[in-house]
């Protein structure tokens, strides 16, 4: 890892401590004590680009995705039951998504782990999660590196060369319209 990557690691750790209710959420998902686990997407990404678009308050999240990889029980229903739990707790908008499965949906080769899976996401800069480690103190999970997330880019991952795919993401999530400093880097 990069010094460069470890300092910004180190600011997203601040703004995630800053923020009770993703400090909620990730308290809240590590009692499930799923496998590999993360919330990503959205909840590291969103967090990051209102910062550096130095917006006053977070942008809302449609959902918080909680990942992790279990190749024992690949079912969705595995998956309702999580987010039942979940919502039985909290009134976030919880969305759980066991990645050992999810290469089924992207027509990929299998898996090996949660970020192998995060891997193939469509932007790079949403291929970012946060976890609570055993001494429950924040962790990144990363596998491009955090460093893009910071240059106000949306960068089409290379295993998913489908352009039209980036470019609905792009559009149905209004991103250049909420954060107006990014730059499309397809």
């Amino acid at each position: 890892m990069s010094d460069i990557d470890m300092t910004y690691e180190a600011q997203i750790k601040d703004w995630l401590a800053c923020d009770p209710m993703r400090m909620e959420a990730l308290a809240i998902a590590s009692e499930e004590k799923l496998p590999e686990w993360c919330i990503a997407a959205g909840f590291v990404r969103n967090l990051v680009w209102d910062n550096i678009h130095g917006l006053s308050s977070a942008t809302d999240l449609n959902d918080v995705d909680l990942i992790y990889f279990d190749p024992r029980d690949c079912s969705e229903s595995r998956d309702r039951e999580i987010e039942d739990d979940l919502k039985s707790i909290s009134k976030l908008p919880w969305s759980v998504k066991n990645q050992a499965r999810m290469h089924e949906r992207n027509s990929d080769s299998p898996y090996i782990s949660t970020e192998d899976a995060m891997s193939f996401w469509v932007e790079v800069e949403t291929a970012v999660g946060a976890r609570l480690d055993e001494r429950g103190e924040v962790a990144i999970v990363a596998p491009f590196g955090v460093e893009r997330l910071f240059g106000f880019t949306i960068t089409l991952n290379s295993k998913r060369p489908k352009r039209t795919d980036f470019e609905a993401r792009i559009s149905s999530k209004r991103w250049l319209e909420m954060w107006p400093k990014l730059v499309v880097n397809a």
